[in-house]
């Protein structure tokens, strides 16, 4: 009677807290498939991937992605557009060939950006645009050669220097102003970029004068306009609101005889870190309808620039329990993960949800989750409510799919994590764990 009555209060543990996890598989590709079992990713055992891959280790699910992208598709079917992965949120050659070859363009920052569209999808390059306050000329000329769909100018600076390179190279450019529609996002302020203070683009009041001042230059033809107010932004009102001013500024470019292909919109469509659940075709639906009923007559291009909503929720960054650590009243979860490897509960305060891939049975504790890097700024969580975890024991961060790999580092000579992609029941290598002989090969003694 006390081992059924024992058994019987694990499964109740144990159901409970599947239950919680799994209740955002809505949201997550992450679950336990059965009572009992690890946690999985797809089809995949997250302990059978650390078993063979070692952690640090980044998993991402292919399936969410593509999924994803798809609710993009759908919800704008009904307009000429083109959705743009804005390849700075994660960088992974597997995940940029995954999306290009479903027809998804892609956004590049920089000229190392470029280079990876071109290593791994050529024939994708007519569908990339480049944003960036500070692109360089040799940065510019690769753009042009390679042939990009349109360069987002962000000063008449920049124009200038377009247009020396266009004449020098006798190529012609395409450009879209990007222009500040000074609306207010609620975020972070360090991810906040369409007021007049933030270093991004033009003041739209100043866009009119700029178009018309090149409208005579050869070699630069005015394709677009583009905005983009800020990064991690879940309510849909700040997205209508910057195309309604934006919708203004195209009205007297027409009227100035003006007229423009595409309306670059931007990214910054948000996941909810905290949430069990999270409806994420609902959320591009209202997102999709807060920007058409703000576009009115426009019957251009429509570009679209997401990133963290796509990949964020489809990653984990899984880790290994090395001690639990008592000081005074504080309890410490040191992981051999660190800030290097996930920075942003360092850099942003971000929270992401922790959870073990093997529950135990017991009672929840507050504990910090660190790591071992030298930096009192090395946690993943504070005071954080967390199931009892042992030495030994995989956690899962989970919501690690952007921003995490793109934002690692080598700091304290450690090295960066694997990476691994899972479609259905198959799991790939899509990037192996860094060696000593890579850190040491730039350096010359």
């Amino acid at each position: 009677m006390a081992a059924k009555c024992c058994r019987l209060k694990r499964e109740f543990f144990l159901r409970k807290h599947i239950l919680t996890t799994s209740s955002t598989s809505s949201s997550r590709p992450f679950h336990h498939p059965q009572l009992a079992s690890a946690l999985h990713c797809g089809e995949v055992s997250l302990e059978a991937l650390a078993k063979l891959h070692g952690t640090p280790l980044y998993v991402y699910s292919a399936d969410q992605i593509v999924e994803r992208l798809e609710m993009f598709q759908q919800a704008f079917a009904s307009r000429d557009h083109l959705v743009c992965y804005s390849i700075k949120v994660n960088s992974a050659l597997a995940i940029v060939k995954l999306l290009t070859e479903r027809g998804a363009g892609v956004d590049i920052v920089s000229g190392g950006e470029l280079a990876r569209v071109l290593a791994v999808a050529p024939e994708s390059v007519g569908r990339v645009v480049f944003s960036g306050v500070g692109k360089t000329a040799a940065e510019i000329d690769l753009a042009l050669t390679a042939g990009i769909l349109q360069f987002n100018i962000e000063s008449a600076e920049e124009l200038e220097l377009l247009a020396a390179r266009s004449a020098r190279l006798r190529q012609k450019a395409r450009f879209a102003l990007r222009v500040n529609p000074d609306v207010f996002a609620e975020t972070h302020p360090y991810i906040s970029t369409g007021l007049r203070e933030h270093k991004f683009g033009v003041d739209i009041r100043q866009a009119l004068a700029i178009y018309k001042g090149v409208a005579g230059n050869r070699w630069l033809e005015a394709y677009g306009v583009s905005f983009h107010i800020g990064s991690q932004i879940r309510a849909a009102e700040p997205f209508g609101a910057a195309m309604e001013r934006v919708s203004k500024l195209l009205r007297q470019l027409r009227r100035a005889g003006i007229n423009l292909q595409t309306v670059d919109v931007g990214g910054g469509l948000g996941i909810d870190y905290h949430a069990a659940s999270f409806d994420a075709a609902a959320k591009v639906r209202e997102y999709a309808a807060a920007l058409e009923s703000a576009l009115e007559a426009f019957e251009g291009h429509l570009l679209l620039e997401p990133g963290r909503f796509l990949v964020a929720q489809a990653g984990a960054l899984l880790a290994r329990v090395l001690y639990v650590k008592r000081n005074g009243k504080k309890t410490f979860v040191i992981t051999d993960a660190a800030m290097n490897d996930l920075i942003r509960p360092a850099l942003y305060q971000a929270y992401h949800e922790i959870v073990p891939v093997r529950p135990r049975e017991g009672k929840p504790r507050i504990v910090d989750v660190v790591g071992p890097i030298c930096e009192s700024g090395d946690f993943f969580a504070h005071d954080r409510k967390l199931p009892p975890v042992e030495p030994g024991d995989l956690v899962a961060i989970l919501d690690a799919g952007a921003y995490g790999m793109a934002q690692s580092s080598n700091y304290n000579t450690r090295l960066r994590p694997a990476e691994v992609l899972v479609e259905g029941a198959q799991a790939r290598l899509i990037r192996r764990r860094e060696t000593m002989a890579d850190l040491f090969a730039p350096e010359i003694f």
